[in-house]
Order: structure tokens, then sequence, then C-alpha cells
């Protein structure tokens, strides 16, 4: 039987589902603390930074960035701001279309960013990688495979 034709999850699998939310919000947690331990940063300022490092010019339309991001564009708009103070960012007229504006990845930006990235990663081994064997990895790669398949997403 297919797992999409039972009707209710079994109890264990609740347990595994309820494992998976508390483990990954832990790991998250760890990540973030770490993170602002290392460079100040929140997981957001990081995400944001990394969107921008990776954006053609270090620049994107805000809703581009929410895009890139998952975010709401009121929630982007104020995080925006704080970072902005912070001189982490700009905000500039949209050069064409004066209804928006373009996020761009300041000087001071791009440095925090860069320096940021070899602890973040030395972080992400600690806490996520040197948890798991290569098989695990193989296991997990096919699992997040499937669940991606299945939302409809296909790992875009």
């Amino acid at each position: 039987m297919r797992a999409a034709e039972r009707r209710r999850m079994t109890s264990q699998e609740m347990v595994t589902w309820r494992s998976l939310i508390d483990t990954t919000a832990e790991l998250r947690r760890r990540l973030a603390a770490q993170l602002a331990a290392d460079s100040g940063l929140s997981p957001g300022d990081y995400a944001v930074l990394l969107a921008l490092s990776e954006a053609r010019d270090r620049r994107l339309r805000s809703s581009e960035l929410a895009a890139a991001i998952d975010w709401e564009r009121s929630r982007l708009s104020h995080h925006l701001a704080r970072m902005e103070k912070r001189g982490l960012i700009t905000r500039v007229e949209y050069a064409t279309d004066s209804r928006g504006a373009e996020v761009v990845l300041t000087e001071n930006g791009a440095r925090t960013f860069r320096a940021s990235t070899g602890p973040h990663m030395s972080a992400v081994k600690k806490h996520f990688g040197d948890a798991l064997t290569p098989e695990q990895f193989a296991s997990l790669d096919d699992i997040l495979s499937t669940l991606r398949d299945h939302l409809g997403t296909g790992g875009d």
C-alpha cells in the first residue's frame, strides 16, 4: 500500500513527525545563536545577504528579494530598514520604474557576509553534517527529494 493511500498516520509516524519538527527547530536555534555570536547576523540577515551576493550586480528588486527568501514584503521592508541602518544594504529607486526600489548589497554588507560564511558553514557542519554518515545523507536526500516531488516544488 502506498503512503498516500492510508487514511491516518500511525502513532509511530506521528512521533517521527514531531521529532522532525522538534529537531529542525533545535537545529535552527543553535545555528542562529552561533551565527549571532560569530558575526552579529540573524538568520534573516544572512538570507538577505546571501540572496543579494548571488544576484547580478548584487542588487534585486524588493519583490524579487522577498520571493527569493520566501518572506512577506511587509516583513522584508521592516527587516531591510534595520539592515540599512547597520550599513549592510541600501535601497535605491529602480532605474526604469519609480514604483519600486532595488535593494543593493553595500561593500560593508558584502564584507560582513564573507566574514560570516566560513564560521556559519563550520557551525552547519558541527551541528548537522558531523551527525550523519554518508549513507544517512543519501537516505535524507532521497527522503527530501520525495517530499519536494510530493509538494510539487521539484527542488526549485
